[in-house]
């Protein structure tokens, strides 16, 4: 094992690492340039190994000479005495191209290894700063996407920390001479087919011959928006939260309405995004604006993006994945012993009795049911009973009916219960549960 000798660079060390936390660090280690220069930094750190330091190499597959590059890696580190991972993926390049599936790949590779309280240590500089606020801007991006990069945000299970965000390239290189270290150099990377790669060989020369601090200037402007999305975030929480409805999948239309158009804009995304749905296109804001926010309180007003999809109903939006009804004809036989699949994913299950009195028929909806409530004498159409409940229309659709061999309508899922049988849950201390697919 080889522990690097720090040479007389304390400025550097001193300018990345100033924030540095006392936990357990895992580097994203690609063998280049940049990566080389973080990881022979930390190692050089007796504190950094104390406390614990780990590399973690991916392996893409998307270049013949990936093997070599995740042995140059390891060995790297094993002269390092570095504790070292490789972990293969597989990159499924989607409409949004290449660079993207393998910078998710990566990203989920990386998730995966972090435990609770550890720190993903990725070597961004600024350059890369620079390239990314540019890229942003050229897609149109606000204030938010022109944050570019943080030095410090939550990642996985841990956080993720960005300590060379501040660096020039070049003074990395001018590290890495005079550490003798060596490095890979990544043939793609000249590839000027790829928009981060056009950016940096034709473009950002062609600005620093013009503007010598083009970079700076670019990170500066970064760094200064991100302040600015800082105090806008902390406005747009408040604005959720005053526009909250009953459920967090749920706000007030009216409140929303109350709000400035950019604000709400700005909580709309931040709902969505806290509900783990896509983000929103800038397309279905403008559609949640004209077609869902001022729709009747009894139309079907809907906006469907990516698998999510969020409804107007009554005074409220609705946000949720997009959920599949139950198929139409659908039957089957339950003794409540044990639970029920259904088959858009959901289920249902007896809790506190060993099964039903006797096996019944779990349906979907045919329209035209009818259900006696406990306490009535005489029966109320289920269209009736789902209105007074709230249930919105397009749940209803999922909902399994369970009735007695004779027909009888016994439970709308757990939301209603014919009288008698409703008294039998109550006496075994039993209860009826559904679970829609979308929990």
């Amino acid at each position: 094992m080889h522990t690097p000798r720090p040479l007389p660079d304390q400025t550097f060390l001193g300018q990345a690492f100033h924030d540095r936390p006392r936990a357990r660090l895992l580097v994203g280690f690609s063998g280049g340039l940049d990566s080389t220069v973080l990881l022979h930094a930390l190692a050089s750190d007796p504190a950094v190994r104390t406390s614990g330091l780990r590399a973690i190499h991916i392996h893409h597959g998307l270049h013949a000479n990936a093997d070599r590059w995740a042995a140059h890696c390891e060995n790297v580190c094993s002269a390092l005495g570095i504790a070292f991972d490789t972990v293969p993926v597989t990159v499924q390049p989607d409409g949004n191209g290449t660079e993207a599936a393998a910078r998710d790949a990566r990203h989920a590779a990386f998730a995966s290894k972090l435990e609770p309280g550890d720190v993903l240590t990725l070597a961004h500089h600024r350059d890369d700063q620079a390239e990314t606020f540019l890229l942003r801007a050229l897609r149109g991006s606000g204030v938010d996407g022109l944050s570019a990069m943080r030095r410090w945000r939550d990642f996985g299970a841990g956080r993720l920390w960005r300590p060379l965000l501040d660096i020039p390239r070049a003074a990395l290189l001018a590290y890495a001479n005079a550490h003798g270290l060596r490095w890979i150099e990544d043939p793609s990377n000249t590839d000027s087919r790829f928009d981060r790669n056009f950016l940096r060989q034709q473009v950002l020369p062609l600005l620093r011959a013009r503007w010598p601090q083009a970079d700076a200037a670019f990170a500066r402007s970064a760094t200064l928006c991100d302040e600015a999305s800082q105090l806008l975030d902390a406005e747009d929480a408040a604005a959720l939260a005053s526009s909250a409805g009953h459920h967090p999948r749920v706000l007030s239309r009216a409140a929303l309405l109350a709000l400035p158009a950019p604000r709400r804009a700005r909580v709309l995304r931040r709902w969505t995004t806290g509900l783990g749905l896509p983000p929103l296109p800038a397309h279905g804001l403008a559609r949640i604006e004209s077609d869902l926010l001022r729709a009747r309180a009894d139309a079907s007003a809907r906006f469907e993006w990516s698998g999510a999809v969020i409804h107007a109903w009554r005074d409220d939006l609705h946000a949720a994945p997009v959920q599949a009804g139950l198929p139409d004809g659908w039957r089957t036989s339950w003794d409540g012993s044990r639970p029920l699949p259904l088959p858009n994913g959901g289920e249902l299950v007896l809790e506190g009795a060993p099964a039903l009195p006797n096996p019944c028929r779990v349906t979907a909806r045919r329209g035209g049911e009818r259900i006696t409530l406990p306490g009535r004498t005489h029966s109320h159409a289920l269209k009736h009973v789902l209105q007074e409940l709230g249930v919105p229309p397009w749940q209803r659709p999922g909902l399994p009916l369970l009735s007695a061999p004779d027909g009888k309508l016994l439970a709308v899922a757990d939301l209603a219960y014919e009288g008698e049988f409703a008294d039998w849950l109550e006496r075994q201390g039993a209860h009826l549960r559904w679970h829609p697919a979308s929990d």
